[in-house]
């Protein structure tokens, strides 16, 4: 399958891997959906992986020298409006758009082992909570070129980049040097090739090895937060953290060890 789904321990990695820049199709996109559905539902998956096979590219986005269009435009502006369906997974519009707004809050560390274009750079933004890359991989938005605006929005690029830099991104559609990417946040660590796939999976078990509730609600709050003012956000984190409390001091943690209330760092 050219989407690759593996559990290890408490960590789910997923890889995409078509032919040798691991272009995307629709159905790739339908079954890297249902991967993330099975993945956000399991209680033992804690934190997850995404990568590229092999070492030239992450991905070079959408499979454009295909044409995955509908049949006719009203069909295109049909499927815009309707819900997609085993039948839409083999064109466009179709499950790119589930993908995109999944509500997902179990980390995800993005190993990029290459570049990431087009689309496969929005899931590096909308997927990807850490980013460790390889010296080889750059990101870019070549779609404006193509007539094919908006992925700018799409990934809210002003909140990962400074917007004159996300606006140049977007505009020009020329492509971002992975040290440029680091410099301005985007990408948390660059490691040489064979260290990059251990190094995310260092992570991804590091945060595996937390408590769960704790983990979700530390993302849940992180992200909501953004479209909230300080004093909504205030009044929502401390709703959820008093829920997490009492859940775990009236009963067991995720080791299976009661904790004690009387302990000094249970007291907040």
């Amino acid at each position: 399958m050219p989407v690759k789904y593996e559990k290890k321990g408490n960590v789910a990695v997923f890889t995409l891997e078509n032919g040798k820049v691991n272009q995307i199709t629709p159905p790739m996109h339908k079954e890297l959906y249902d991967h993330m559905e099975d993945f956000l539902k399991d209680p033992n998956m804690h934190a997850g992986v995404l990568t590229g096979a092999g070492t030239q590219a992450f991905s070079g986005g959408d499979d454009i020298k295909n044409d995955w269009s509908k049949d006719s435009l009203h069909d295109t502006l049909t499927a815009h409006f309707l819900r997609s369906t085993d039948e839409s997974a083999q064109s466009r519009p179709g499950w790119e758009r589930d993908m995109r707004t999944i509500d997902r809050y179990k980390p995800i560390v993005g190993a990029l082992n290459g570049p990431a274009l087009g689309m496969a750079f929005i899931y590096s933004i909308l997927l990807m909570d850490i980013r460790i890359a390889s010296p080889n991989a750059w990101l870019g938005l070549p779609e404006i070129k193509y007539g094919m605006g908006g992925a700018g929005a799409a990934t809210q690029l002003w909140r990962h980049l400074p917007p004159a830099i996300a606006m140049s991104m977007v505009l020009e559609g020329e492509p971002l040097s992975i040290e440029d990417a680091h410099r301005f946040g985007l990408v948390n660590e660059i490691v040489d090739q064979d260290k990059l796939l251990p190094r995310a999976m260092e992570i991804a078990e590091k945060i595996a090895s937390y408590p769960p509730i704790a983990v979700r609600v530390e993302m849940e709050g992180f992200y909501r937060s953004m479209d909230m003012s300080k004093r909504d956000t205030h009044g929502y984190m401390s709703h959820l953290y008093r829920l997490q409390r009492a859940a775990y001091l009236t009963g067991d943690n995720v080791s299976g060890t009661p904790l004690d209330p009387n302990a000094p760092e249970q007291k907040k």
